[in-house]
């Protein structure tokens, strides 16, 4: 009888080790699983942030060598308005004093067109002024945007970060063949200047933003009478913390879908269209760089919303 106890008890012993061993095991199980997850999210943000900043690198670069040649054609543009002004002068002077061109002058004259010529050669110069206040614009927007190897906190225009992507996105936003143009509605407070990686930000600006196209190109796809928008709005929510919303009224995210969207390497969109750490780098930026919050808010077919929340001081880091 002892025996047959002895036996039980080891017997116990033996399955409650098992139990507790096989606890172990799936615990170790789940922590190998979060702990390759994070490693996995450490090297994707890594190398996208290598990526980030190569290409930041890259176009400031490109945007330094544009903005030389630019300053050189805008600035001579008013002088080339100036020395056209004096000559067209000069010519109506010419033709008040002698009102009876030769033969060989009135024969020049109409074979350039000079009555035409000097009507539109002004329309011409004010047209190279518009196109090179326009190439001047995009490179500001491109140094602006290009901040990724800013490794310091500086206060900055949290409104400059954003046009800036916007003009970078200009192309997907206009009309496209039988695609209406998506319009972007700003409203945009009065924000102090706000103490941030500004370069980092703008990378969550750009993230959110073509989220947002797609979304709304996807939806194109299916309604034709669909009219795509989106809408940024920035305003101060607490003494010191501001808030930046970025919304589109495309068909939303469903609500079992939600809860996984900042996880890395998790996305929706076809296989080749969307890599799944795009929002979740997003949230990392704003939460552990910014120490704010990445919030979203959707509902089927009534759009989203991510509300980004940080502080106007970062302070020592």
């Amino acid at each position: 009888m002892a025996g047959q106890v002895g036996v039980a008890i080891g017997q116990s012993d033996l399955y409650y080790e098992a139990r507790k061993n096989a606890a172990q095991a799936r615990q170790q199980a789940q922590d190998l699983e979060a702990t390759l997850l994070e490693l996995q999210r450490t090297q994707a943000q890594l190398v996208q942030t290598e990526k980030m900043s190569s290409l930041g690198q890259l176009v400031a670069g490109v945007a330094h060598e544009i903005n030389n040649p630019v300053s050189f054609i805008d600035g001579n543009l008013s002088h080339a308005g100036d020395y056209a002004q004096d000559l067209m002068g000069l010519i109506q002077l010419y033709q008040h004093t002698y009102p009876d061109s030769t033969g060989a002058i009135a024969q020049a004259m109409k074979a350039i067109d000079l009555e035409f010529l000097m009507e539109d050669f002004p329309k011409l110069l004010d047209s190279m002024r518009v196109g090179a206040d326009r190439i001047k614009k995009i490179v500001a927007s491109l140094r602006t945007f290009s901040r990724m190897d800013e490794a310091d906190i500086k206060p900055v225009d949290i409104h400059d970060g954003l046009n800036s992507t916007l003009m970078i996105l200009g192309n997907r936003l206009k009309a496209n063949g039988d695609r209406p143009e998506i319009v972007v509605r700003q409203d945009y407070g009065d924000l102090p200047p706000v103490e941030c990686y500004a370069g980092q930000l703008n990378q969550v600006f750009m993230n959110l933003l073509s989220n947002g196209i797609d979304a709304l190109e996807e939806h194109l796809e299916t309604d034709d009478a669909f009219v795509p928008h989106l809408s940024i709005c920035t305003t101060v929510v607490e003494p010191d913390q501001i808030a930046i919303t970025i919304a589109d009224n495309g068909p939303g995210i469903p609500e079992s879908l939600q809860s996984r969207i900042f996880e890395p390497f998790y996305t929706t969109k076809p296989v080749g269209k969307g890599t799944g750490i795009g929002l979740s780098i997003s949230h990392q930026i704003v939460t552990e760089r910014h120490r704010g919050t990445l919030e979203c808010r959707s509902a089927a077919n009534q759009g989203t919303q991510f509300i980004i929340t940080i502080p106007q001081a970062q302070g020592t880091t």
